[in-house]
């Protein structure tokens, strides 16, 4: 494999020594890292965890996959058994190494299918992992345009990542028709869903409300909680992948620390700091808006 580039974000560090020089200094808004307090529950939470002197669960603890699964009823009318569930630490780390996993069983197939415009990592793991990366051509919308993907590019894809809502552009992806279509091309889907606790008209959606065949659900307490020092989140959805993957990491020792599985599970069970912090959010982005309309 060549020389990997450069860290999308050090790209930026001479930007960031102009926009420093600038009277009032630079407003960084490179890394979406959360600057607000964690919930007070989750805080007293880690403070009471126990269960240092052993090695936690890789899968996670019963406790953890059930409060996951548990909130992925509330929140999207879904049922998934805490057996569907698989704890990561962070998603960052599953985004980047699932491709090699999944490569592990299937090494004839070398492409991984990504959003045009996407977290830099989906395609940086498919790198790591000796794939090579085709970025999804954009239909009306931004919309993915499935029916611009020959059935040679089909048959050596490896997986396909959705995101919705997306980072960096905020567009939602039709995620039943993203499965309907992975499904049919005999491709597993990933779809991150990591911002989905941050939208702002009607209920958040998963992939998942289409069944659990073929998909995996992605989700994250960073943003949701304004955990990202925690590093914890979860994956979920068809069975068999979700099996594999927990199977494979065991082997390499990826395992959330004991206290944070305790703190994610009051993390999960809390909805009423969601609310709240997504009015914050919503609260600056008007903010925002207004102030760049207000410059033309």
């Amino acid at each position: 494999m060549s020389a990997l580039e450069p860290y999308p974000y050090d790209r930026l560090a001479e930007l960031q020594g102009l926009a420093a020089a600038h009277p009032e200094g630079a407003v960084d808004l490179s890394i979406g890292t959360p600057c607000d307090p964690p919930p007070e529950v989750v805080e007293a939470a880690l403070a009471r965890a126990e269960g240092l002197p052993g090695y936690p669960p890789s899968a996670g603890t019963p406790e953890a996959r059930a409060a996951a699964a548990d909130w992925m009823a509330r929140r999207f009318d879904v049922r998934v058994e805490p057996g569907q569930v698989g704890l990561c630490v962070g998603t960052k780390e599953l985004v980047a190494t699932v491709p090699w996993l999944l490569r592990q069983r299937r090494p004839e197939r070398d492409l991984v299918l990504c959003p045009a415009v996407a977290y830099p990592t989906y395609a940086m793991g498919a790198r790591l992992a000796g794939c090579r990366v085709l970025a999804i051509p954009e239909g009306p919308g931004g919309r993915p345009n499935w029916g611009a993907l020959s059935s040679e590019t089909l048959r050596r894809a490896l997986l396909i990542w959705v995101n919705s809502p997306a980072n960096p552009s905020g567009a939602l992806t039709d995620l039943e028709e993203a499965a309907a279509f992975a499904r049919a091309a005999g491709v597993p889907l990933f779809s991150d869903e990591c911002y989905v606790e941050l939208t702002w008209q009607g209920p958040p959606r998963t992939v998942l409300a289409g069944g659990a065949e073929g998909v995996v659900a992605v989700h994250s307490l960073s943003k949701r909680s304004n955990l990202a020092g925690l590093r914890v989140g979860c994956f979920a959805g068809d069975p068999g992948l979700v099996g594999e993957l927990v199977q494979l990491r065991r082997h390499l020792g990826m395992m959330v620390p004991a206290p944070a599985q305790a703190a994610a599970v009051a993390a999960w069970a809390d909805d009423e700091h969601v609310a709240l912090q997504r009015d914050r959010y919503r609260r600056r982005l008007e903010r925002l808006a207004g102030a760049l309309g207000a410059a033309g």
